[in-house]
C-alpha cells in the first residue's frame, strides 16, 4: 500500500540526485574494485606454502622474475616468500580500504547535506495548508534521518554491491579454470539466493516504511513536548506526555524488532544454502585428492577461493536488507520532492517593484476543508495609504483573511486584485517583498538582536539597523542589554520580554520599509507603559503604507480609517471614516455585535 515507487526508479533518481559527485563516486567504486584481485591473491600465499613448501613443487612463474634465473630456494626461503607475499598483499588491501573509507565519508558528508538542502528549501515552499496537515515533525525526521539513505544506498551498499557482484564473476571465471565442477556448483547455488531475494524485497520494503513512520510519530512527540514545556509543566503532564512518548515510541521499537526477526530468518536461510554448498565442496574435494585428481594445495586454493565467493554472496544478501531499508526513506524524501507547490507563479506572471497598495476584494471565498466554508463571498476595497482594521469575534475569517492578501493560502474562490491586478498574476517573490509583518507573538530566531532587525533587509549596514530600532522605540532597552545589539536573544527570543520582543519585531518591519503593512494583535498582552511604546511606534511604522490590522481591542481602532467587520466568515460592515468622528459613532454598535 506504501509503495509508490519502483525501487529502480528511486535508485536513478538518487543517482541523478548525486550527479555533482558522480567522480568521486567513480573513484570510490575503483577503489572498491581492487578488491577483486586483491581477494584473488590472498589465498595464494598458501598455495606456496603447501604446494612448493611442503610439496616440493616449483614456485608459480611470476616470483621467478624477482630472483636470478638458476635460484635454488629452500624451504625456509619459500616460506618467507609466502609469508612477504601475504604481508604485501595485506598492506594494499589496508592502504585501498583506508583511501576508500575517507573519500567514502567526505563524499557521503557532501552528497546527504546537498540532498538536505534540496529537501529544506522543497518544504520551505510548501504551501501553509501542506504543514498544517503533516505538522513540522514529520519534516524533520525526512531531513534529518531519510536523506542519510542516499549516502547509505550509494556509498554503503550500491558500491559495495557492484563491486561483490564483480568479484564474484571473477571468482567463478577463475574457479572454472581450476574446476569445472566446483564453479557448477557454485553456479546452481546463486539462482536460489536471487528467488529468496526477489521474495523478500518487498516485505522488507514495505515494513521499513512503516517503521519508520512509527519513528517519525514517537519524535512528533518530543518537538510537541519541547515547544510547549511551559504549558506541559504547567499542567503536571510530564508524566502523562512520557507514557504517550513510550508509546509511540514502543511501537517503532517493535517494528525495529521485527525487522530484526525478518532479517535473521533471512540470514539463517542464506546460511544454510551457503553451508550445504560447502558441505558439497569439501566432499567432492576431499575425494579428489584421494584420488589424486587434484594437489592438497589446490583443494586449500578452491576452499579459500569458496570462502571468497561465498563472502561476495553474503555481502549482496546483506545489502538487500539495507537496500530496502534505504530504498523505503527515499522514497518517503522523493513523495515530499514531488508534493507541488499549491502556490506558484503562472506562466504569464508579473514582475511588480514597489506596489501602491490599492486592494480590490471581491466575492472573496475560502475553505480548509469541503464541509466547512470559512470567508464567504467577502468584497471591500482598500486604497493607497488606507489603515484598515479588521474585527470580528474569534474565529470570524479575520486571519485567513490575512492570510489570503499576503497569499499564505491560494483563493478558492473571487478575487484579490493589488493595484489593479490580481495577485495571483504577480511573481510570488515580488509579491511578498510588498509586506511587513508583526505578529501577536513575535518570532525572533535564536541569534543576535542586530541579526533578527536586519532579518527584514538582508545585509543591512549598522547605521540601518540602530535608525530601524530607534523608530521602534527599541534603542534604548538593545544598548542597555549586556551585549547590546550583539546579545543573543535565545530560542524564539525567550531571553527577552514580551514588548522587548514585539519592538523588535516593529524594527524588523520599519527596515524592510515594504508598501504594505500586516498587524495581528500586536498590542496584546502588553503592560500600559510597554504599550504605549508599542503603539507610539505603530503610528510611525503606519505612515505612508497601507496597513492591516487585527483587533478585538476597540480603542486600538482609532489608528484606523476602514473597518472591516468579519463575523461567521460574512462581511457585517466595511465603514469608511469620511469626517474623522467615526469611531465614536460606530463603537456601541461594534460593541454590541462583537
Amino acid at each position: 500500500a506504501h509503495i509508490k515507487y519502483s525501487a529502480f526508479s528511486l535508485i536513478k533518481r538518487a543517482l541523478l540526485q548525486a550527479r555533482p559527485f558522480w567522480l568521486y563516486l567513480l573513484g570510490i567504486f575503483l577503489l572498491s574494485l581492487l578488491a577483486t584481485p586483491l581477494a584473488l591473491l590472498k589465498p595464494y600465499s598458501l598455495k606456496i606454502l603447501i604446494d612448493s613448501g611442503f610439496g616440493g613443487q616449483p614456485l608459480p612463474g611470476f616470483i621467478n622474475l624477482f630472483f636470478s634465473s638458476g635460484h635454488q630456494f629452500t624451504f625456509a626461503s619459500v616460506v618467507l616468500i609466502a609469508a612477504v607475499f601475504a604481508i604485501v598483499i595485506a598492506l594494499i588491501e589496508n592502504l585501498v580500504n583506508a583511501v576508500e573509507w575517507i573519500l567514502g565519508t567526505s563524499t557521503g558528508e557532501k552528497l546527504v547535506l546537498d540532498f538536505r538542502t534540496v529537501l529544506f528549501d522543497h518544504i520551505q515552499r510548501l504551501s501553509l495548508s501542506y504543514h498544517d496537515k503533516k505538522g513540522s515533525s514529520d519534516s524533520l525526521y525526512r531531513i534529518q534521518w531519510d536523506t542519510i539513505a542516499i549516502r547509505t544506498l550509494l556509498i554503503s551498499n550500491l558500491s559495495p554491491l557492484l563491486s561483490s557482484l564483480m568479484t564474484l564473476i571473477a571468482m567463478i571465471i577463475v574457479m572454472f579454470f581450476i574446476n569445472p565442477i566446483f564453479a557448477l556448483i557454485t553456479v546452481c547455488i546463486i539462482p536460489l539466493l536471487f528467488i529468496l531475494v526477489r521474495f523478500s524485497s518487498s516485505r522488507l520494503r514495505k515494513n521499513w516504511y512503516v517503521v519508520k513512520e512509527d519513528e517519525s510519530n514517537a519524535i512528533s512527540v518530543i518537538h510537541e513536548v519541547l515547544s510547549s514545556l511551559r504549558v506541559v509543566k504547567a499542567f503536571g503532564r510530564e508524566e502523562g506526555e512520557g507514557e504517550r512518548f513510550l508509546s509511540r515510541a514502543g511501537k517503532a521499537v517493535k517494528g525495529q524488532i521485527r525487522m530484526a526477526w525478518m532479517g535473521a530468518v533471512y540470514y539463517f536461510i542464506v546460511a544454510l544454502i551457503f553451508a550445504i554448498g560447502t558441505a558439497l565442496f569439501i566432499y567432492l574435494g576431499a575425494t579428489y585428492v584421494h584420488e589424486g585428481k587434484m594437489t592438497l594445495g589446490e583443494l586449500t586454493l578452491v576452499l579459500a577461493y569458496l570462502s571468497q565467493i561465498f563472502g561476495p554472496l553474503q555481502n549482496i544478501s546483506k545489502h538487500v536488507n539495507d537496500i530496502q531499508s534505504s530504498i523505503s526513506s527515499l522514497e518517503r524524501t522523493f513523495s515530499i520532492i514531488d508534493t507541488e507547490k499549491e502556490i506558484k507563479d503562472t506562466a504569464d506572471a508579473v514582475s511588480l517593484l514597489r506596489a501602491r497598495g490599492a486592494f480590490e476584494v471581491n466575492s472573496l471565498c475560502f475553505s480548509y476543508n469541503e464541509e466547512h466554508s470559512v470567508l464567504k463571498n467577502i468584497s471591500f476595497s482598500v486604497h493607497p495609504g488606507d489603515r484598515v482594521g479588521i474585527m470580528g469575534s474569534t474565529g470570524a475569517g479575520k486571519s485567513t483573511l490575512i492570510n489570503l492578501i499576503t497569499r499564505f493560502y491560494d483563493i478558492a474562490g473571487g478575487t484579490i486584485l493589488l493595484d489593479g491586478i490580481d495577485i495571483r498574476k504577480v511573481k510570488l517573490a515580488d509579491y511578498r517583498r510588498q509586506f511587513a509583518i508583526v505578529l501577536q507573538d513575535p518570532i525572533l530566531f535564536s541569534t543576535t538582536i542586530a541579526e533578527n532587525i536586519a532579518y527584514g533587509l538582508p545585509g543591512a549596514s549598522e547605521e540601518e539597523i540602530i535608525k530601524a530600532a530607534k523608530m521602534a522605540n527599541a534603542h534604548e532597552f538593545i544598548i542597555n542589554s549586556k551585549d547590546g545589539y550583539e546579545t543573543m536573544v535565545g530560542e524564539r527570543g525567550i531571553q527577552l520580554s514580551g514588548g522587548e520582543r514585539q519592538r523588535i519585531s516593529l524594527a524588523r518591519a520599519f527596515i524592510k520599509n515594504a508598501p504594505v503593512l500586516i498587524m495581528d494583535e500586536p498590542t496584546s498582552s502588553l503592560d500600559v507603559k510597554t504599550e504605549a511604546l508599542v503603539i507610539d511606534a505603530m503610528r510611525r511604522l503606519m505612515e505612508g503604507r497601507t496597513s492591516f490590522m487585527i483587533t478585538h481591542r476597540l480603542d486600538t481602532l482609532d489608528f484606523c480609517n476602514l473597518i472591516v467587520h468579519i463575523e461567521e466568515g460574512t462581511l457585517v460592515e466595511a465603514v469608511r471614516d469620511h469626517d474623522g468622528g467615526f469611531l465614536a459613532k460606530k463603537k456601541n454598535t461594534f460593541m454590541n455585535q462583537a
